[in-house]
């Protein structure tokens, strides 16, 4: 009997993915476990398996189209000596398992090829499933539309934002004055809705006659664009400053490193800097801690996110057990995660979870900044360069220390002042006496 292939769920918080290549065509047997499609989401591009054996009878959503809902048909699967006929008209999808409101997804009934149709001057337009639905919608014509994506292809972009009445904007495009763009931008809180900023075509008229290029938002950067809205929005940052000496680290260090050259580890101080976030947290247990909406829930472990910038956004894989690790275990743990992380082959397990996190800026000359919180962690150290500054030493002569400059961000719904506090005092008697931490 004919069944419906679903787009897949292939991380906790997907919601939507693009359908980025086909592995088989129409017509062709399929075994169970085998790979048919590769799915990117938000995060990284993952392959998919065939669950049951079967033919392929219909590819109902062709490769290359973004915002396909979970849970949405993709396919008809086929069993042995079935016609193709007997594929059943696909299901509405069922709603994914998610409290945030997600984008519909494109017909599942739409093939591959309703993506061209002919323009008014017998030309061809090129557009996604979902760019053309929305536009049927809205009574636009495609044919006055300036695709962004590959080869020129109208994609939901494109389209989003705009009126009947209201052409893809250009650059060269005629417009109303900046003024009027500004006003229309903040109609919505004078009405007293919350304010959202100016949309796309509103900022194109403000831009008119300028020279700009459009960058369409992939998932990963509109995913981390939503996160970190959110985050400023709802949680109640504080933040708690202060310098580090890492002069006795820097010799521990050193003399660490020459001694496992042979085994090829080479420790940075980003690696103690895990190890000493590790620590603290068995120290002061009350800030290994997260937000849960109505509760707190106080982790054991010493589980740690670090930030990994990668092309077009940020992965936070996590350390977990950190405490129990060596620094050597540590050190090629990270290098592993952040090499995958930037060829976006982690999988979901790698990079959720977590009671806080570490963003180290140092290695771009940044001496101090503030970090957003990543929910639901409790916190994130901000971490800056080492510089050479001078110092009083506890003797009252002045001398030269390198200092590193940290600022941890708290959400305060989970740690109070007091408890930052002593939980950043951890992290530095870590730091400044780096053997403490090994024992």
């Amino acid at each position: 009997m004919a069944q419906d292939i679903l787009m897949p769920a292939l991380s906790p918080t997907m919601e939507e993915g693009t359908l980025a290549k086909w592995l088989v065509k129409e017509g062709d047997s399929v075994k169970s476990g085998q790979i048919i499609a590769e799915i990117e989401t938000d995060k990284a591009t993952m392959e998919f398996e065939a669950v049951d054996e079967g033919v392929i009878g219909k590819i109902l959503v062709a490769e290359g189209t973004a915002g396909v809902k979970v849970n949405a048909p993709i396919a008809v699967l086929l069993e042995d000596g079935e016609d193709a006929s007997a594929a059943p008209a696909p299901k509405a999808a069922a709603p994914a398992k998610v409290e945030a409101p997600v984008v519909a997804a494109a017909p599942a009934a739409a093939p591959a090829q309703a993506a061209a149709a002919p323009a008014k001057d017998g030309k061809r337009v090129f557009a996604s499933p979902l760019a053309r639905r929305i536009a049927t919608q809205k009574g636009i014509d495609l044919a006055s539309i300036k695709g962004t994506g590959p080869n020129g292809r109208i994609v939901r972009a494109d389209v989003e934002g705009l009126s009947a009445a209201s052409p893809a904007p250009t650059a060269a495009a005629t417009a109303a004055p900046a003024a009027e763009a500004l006003k229309a931008a903040a109609a919505p809180a004078a009405a007293g809705a919350m304010p959202t900023g100016p949309n796309a075509a509103q900022v194109a008229k403000m831009l008119d006659g300028r020279d700009y290029e459009e960058v369409t938002l992939d998932g990963m950067r509109r995913t981390v664009a939503a996160r970190l809205t959110e985050a400023k929005q709802t949680i109640p940052h504080f933040y708690l400053r202060r310098e580090i000496r890492l002069d006795a680290l820097m010799a521990f260090r050193a003399q660490l490193n020459e001694q496992l050259s042979d085994r090829g580890v080479k420790l940075s101080v980003n690696d103690f800097i895990i190890k000493a976030c590790a620590v603290a947290m068995q120290r002061v247990p009350g800030a290994n801690a997260v937000w849960a909406g109505d509760r707190i829930y106080k982790l054991k472990p010493s589980d740690i996110a670090v930030a990994v910038a990668v092309e077009g956004g940020l992965f936070t894989p996590v350390l977990k057990d950190a405490h129990l690790k060596t620094l050597s275990a540590l050190s090629a743990e990270m290098k592993d995660l952040a090499g995958r992380a930037r060829n976006k082959k982690l999988a979901p397990h790698e990079y959720v979870g977590g009671s806080m996190a570490i963003s180290n800026l140092g290695m771009f000359g940044i001496e101090n900044f503030d970090a957003v919180i990543n929910p639901p962690h409790g916190s994130i150290l901000a971490v800056g360069a080492g510089v050479k500054k001078p110092v009083v030493q506890a003797d009252g002569s002045l001398g030269v220390a390198t200092v590193m400059s940290v600022t941890l961000s708290v959400d305060h719904r989970v740690i109070d002042g007091a408890l930052g506090a002593e939980f950043l005092q951890a992290i530095v008697d870590c730091l400044e006496n780096p053997l403490s931490m090994l024992a």
